[in-house]
């Protein structure tokens, strides 16, 4: 009886305890679908994934760039821990570098602003991306479509190399020809590539002209049978 009673009072508490609930999972992020870019820096590589079906114009223009090697040479121009990392724009004397006209914004695709995203980096005018991007090292959901007004377009994804990115937001900054947070030691872009891609093709050299073979020597005479 008592085993019976402790079995009850044990149905009771079941059926009085509230349901348990399982917290929803967070939505995936999207997996770039589009070619791969590698940044050869001067602290290490950093490997992108480009969102080519979510933000086909910041792409091309992205790629428009990397192939025309507008970035080697370029440096991480602003550095702010905790936030991000901007480039593409100066080089190591922070000279501006000549860019192709600016594109419209992108933000609205749904890509968020979260750690390890590339993303246009613009003026106050929305459509003024050109050149210069940046890689938040943090959720900056706050710089999302319809939070920060017209956003920040996303466009990549790091593949590989966050801890070079990490690594690259924790050097000292100062201020430098007027500008804030500028690394006090350049970091370079030495090379912008996009993977798999075929070289520039070039010409193949001529062939050596073919030297004619030397005639055999006449053959003597056959004598005459006796």
């Amino acid at each position: 009886m008592i085993a019976i009673a402790v079995l009850a009072l044990s149905l009771v508490a079941a059926q009085a305890a509230p349901p348990t609930t399982t917290a929803p999972s967070p939505a995936p992020k999207p997996v770039p679908n589009g070619p791969v870019v590698v940044l050869e820096t001067s602290l290490g590589t950093v490997k992108i994934g480009l969102h080519k079906d979510k933000a086909p114009v910041s792409v091309d223009n992205f790629l428009q760039y990397v192939r025309a090697k507008h970035y080697d040479g370029t440096i991480f121009h602003r550095v702010i821990p905790s936030f991000m990392i901007q480039g593409g724009g100066f080089d190591e004397k922070l000279a501006q570098k000549p860019t192709r006209p600016p594109i419209k914004n992108e933000a609205s695709s749904g890509l968020r602003n979260s750690r390890g995203t590339v993303a246009m980096a613009r003026t106050s005018d929305p459509n003024s991306a050109t050149a210069q991007f940046f890689i938040s090292v943090k959720d900056n959901h706050n710089l999302d479509f319809g939070v920060a007004g017209a956003g920040y377009a996303v466009f990549g994804e790091v593949l590989e190399g966050m801890d070079v990115v990490d690594k690259i937001a924790a050097v000292p900054t100062g201020t430098k020809n007027g500008k804030q947070d500028v690394p006090v030691t350049a970091v370079v872009i030495k090379t912008a590539r996009e993977l798999g891609a075929k070289p520039a093709a070039v010409a193949a050299p001529k062939p050596a002209p073919v030297k004619a073979a030397p005639k055999p020597p006449p053959k003597p005479p056959a004598k005459p049978q006796s």
